[in-house]
């Protein structure tokens, strides 16, 4: 179904709001920001919007995918679309977790220290290969992911708003990886990958030379906007049905057997607000099941693996296993 087409949505179980109470001029500015992304990522319209949502639920994005898929400009072009401040911190194993927090620098002629921030105070922050940095640097970005602030030398210092973490990995059968521990996964709302463009996509990109983030692209919002984006997503109704629906889908993964270890509760919060941010983005201000189902796939393939032999399963194969939980009528 085109969700686009708010006007023909079905109201969710247990409301009788209209069915959408998002302006026309929020759909269109949604429709402009994948436009301006599809420019830069050619191809890619479903991983493009599934990035918006993570965004505007708040979350942080993980992108695993061999080299030169474009993983870098898709972060990149977000931040110009969308107006936010950018850093990119490119991942080997001898980074220390003071090149991404930063660190103080002592004044010879204040006899002070002053602290010199690092490329993590900023609003969009590209993690590039974060499976070659070591155990201690990756979790650098612990508190930062969940907190939206850093400890450095006993004194907490809060990050730019909006944060939003998008780190890229290779697969791990790649030379000189770290696999991500769990704790460091489940900060990550989504995981996607890009894959190959597809023939016309890359017909374009060899005619064309490739695409380029221009460093004075001028944004389309700015991060006050995008601030008001996420608060309008917090904005979209539950309904007591799909917080059961959500329930079940949590239990599922725990006591079904098919899963090592089910999905933990701050999976369920992501899920909740990917949702809504789903539900928001094509214009509806209460979330459907098809929307728990549309996301449900990408916040859960870094978190679950096979009960028998801990292997990772596919976003297929996800959707194939929740198709057991019933949907709410």
């Amino acid at each position: 179904m085109d969700t686009r087409q708010a006007n023909q949505c079905p109201s969710p179980p247990g409301q009788s709001a209209a069915p959408t109470d998002v302006p026309a001029k929020a759909l269109q500015l949604f429709a402009a920001l994948e436009q301006r992304l599809g420019v830069h990522v050619l191809g890619k319209e479903e991983q493009i919007r599934l990035s918006l949502c993570c965004l505007l639920a708040r979350g942080h994005l993980l992108i695993e995918d061999i080299p030169g898929i474009g993983k870098t400009t898709l972060a990149k072009a977000l931040a110009k679309v969308l107006g936010l401040k950018f850093r990119r911190v490119q991942c080997t194993n001898d980074m220390l977790p003071g090149d991404i927090l930063g660190v103080s620098v002592f004044d010879q002629r204040s006899g002070l220290f002053s602290f010199h921030p690092g490329a993590i105070f900023t609003q969009i922050l590209l993690v590039d290969e974060i499976n070659r940095a070591t155990a201690k640097t990756q979790s650098a970005l612990l508190e930062a992911m969940e907190e939206r602030q850093v400890s450095i030398e006993g004194e907490s210092r809060p990050l730019p708003a909006p944060f939003f973490v998008v780190a890229t990995q290779n697969p791990l059968e790649q030379a000189g990886t770290y696999p991500l521990p769990e704790s460091q996964l489940d900060r990550f709302l989504m995981k996607i990958s890009l894959g190959y463009p597809n023939h016309e996509a890359e017909r374009q990109l060899l005619v064309a030379g490739g695409t380029v983030v221009r460093d004075d692209e001028q944004g389309l919002v700015d991060a006050e906007v995008v601030f008001q984006l996420q608060e309008q997503v917090s904005q979209v109704r539950l309904s007591q049905a799909l917080v059961d629906y959500l329930q079940d889908i949590l239990n599922f993964s725990r006591n079904s057997g098919r899963f090592a270890i089910g999905l933990s509760p701050r999976a369920g919060l992501s899920l909740a607000r990917a949702s809504q941010s789903h539900a928001l983005l094509h214009g509806r201000n209460f979330v459907l099941p098809e929307d728990v189902r549309r996301v449900l796939p990408y916040i859960a393939i870094h978190r679950l693996k096979t009960a028998d032999s801990l292997a990772a399963l596919t976003i297929a194969e996800l959707e194939v296993a929740f198709q057991a939980v019933p949907v709410p009528a």
